[in-house]
């Protein structure tokens, strides 16, 4: 796994570059092997973590935000400290609103499992076929195996493009409906 000077990222790259270039495929079939499946389970893998940190951060700004406004609220001050509550109360309420607007907006709670989930598949599929195992089972080598894993990841990203299409899709619709619904009749 990777260690401290390095990230998983790194680490990933490396260990499966070395499973590449151990098994018995020609330079092409490598050379695609990196440029299309590694390529993109480094992606997914980035774009995961990517919304996962966001997630994260918009969800502890709404939850912690959201404990701390009552509390202000409650306070019963005079003075100088009472326009200073009052002034921290709205700006606390404006980035708990802007978070969950943004969250919302973005949807990074459900990017994060769409990524997450195909990049495990795709790694899945990967240690399947360094392996000869599931699928690749009926297979003497990872070169007889190449064409049935190349179908077989290309359909994985095929369905991954799939679904974000139809999510974009499925947005754009319900805006249109809901600005439709705004309209004044």
């Amino acid at each position: 796994m990777a260690n401290q000077a390095g990230t998983y990222s790194e680490w990933l790259k490396q260990d499966m570059g070395a499973l590449i270039d151990s098994v018995g495929l020609t330079d092409l079939q490598k050379h695609l092997l990196r440029s299309r499946w590694l390529d993109q389970v480094l992606y997914m893998e980035s774009r995961s973590n990517s919304a996962r940190d966001w997630y994260y951060r918009l969800r502890m700004t709404t939850i912690i935000g959201g404990v701390i406004i009552p509390a202000l609220v409650s306070l019963n001050l005079t003075g100088d400290y009472a326009l200073a509550v009052r002034g921290a109360t709205f700006v606390i309420s404006l980035l708990v609103g802007i978070s969950a607007a943004v969250e919302e907006f973005f949807h990074y709670g459900e990017r994060w499992r769409h990524y997450r989930q195909t990049s495990e598949l795709m790694k899945m599929e990967g240690w399947n076929f360094f392996q000869l195992s599931g699928a690749y089972e009926r297979f003497g080598s990872c070169s007889e195996a190449y064409r049935e894993f190349a179908s077989r990841s290309e359909m994985l990203i095929q369905h991954d493009v799939d679904v974000y299409i139809s999510q974009v899709a499925q947005e754009k619709k319900e805006g249109k409906e809901k600005a439709e619904a705004d309209k004044p009749g």
